[in-house]
């Protein structure tokens, strides 16, 4: 006789969802934004570029990202081949070159924008805006638990 296993706990249950959910994700990305040469993987690192309030690292780039140095420097290092980011020295670390956006990159980045704001919406449409903001709080939430210098 096979004994049958227990239910996962909910938050067992919500880890497996977003592991779907990213997957989801990966896949709607790249759609979206092939048609530019983008992947959801650069189209990420071209997102936090441009969300960085200043001009940052690649090391600083991946802590925001929650991913390794070497991911981001090897998407860097194609980015910056392509003239869509550049290398620019660092006043605070001198082999440490921050990351900006060349012309290109920022039409890029504008272009990928206006793809995925009405997706955005269009699949935002059957959520009530509290149950979104609710979400977002607890992965959040989940998130900073996870990081290892908030231990």
């Amino acid at each position: 006789m096979t004994e049958q296993a227990s239910p996962p706990d909910p938050l067992t249950e919500l880890i497996l969802e977003v592991f779907r959910v990213n997957g989801r994700l990966i896949a709607a990305g790249d759609e979206l934004v092939a048609p530019l040469g983008l992947t959801s993987a650069r189209w990420q690192v071209l997102g936090a570029i441009a969300l960085a309030a200043e001009p940052t690292t690649v090391a600083g780039l991946a802590r925001s990202m929650g991913l390794t140095r070497q991911s981001v420097q090897r998407i860097i290092n194609e980015l910056a081949g392509e003239q869509v980011v550049r290398l620019v020295d660092n006043p605070q670390h001198r082999r440490a070159k921050r990351v900006v956006f060349t012309s290109r990159g920022e039409a890029l980045v504008g272009e990928a924008n206006k793809r995925q704001a009405p997706w955005a919406r269009a699949l935002s449409e059957h959520f009530e805006p509290s149950l979104i903001a609710q979400s977002t709080a607890l992965l959040r939430a989940l998130r900073e638990r996870l990081d290892p210098s908030a231990r």
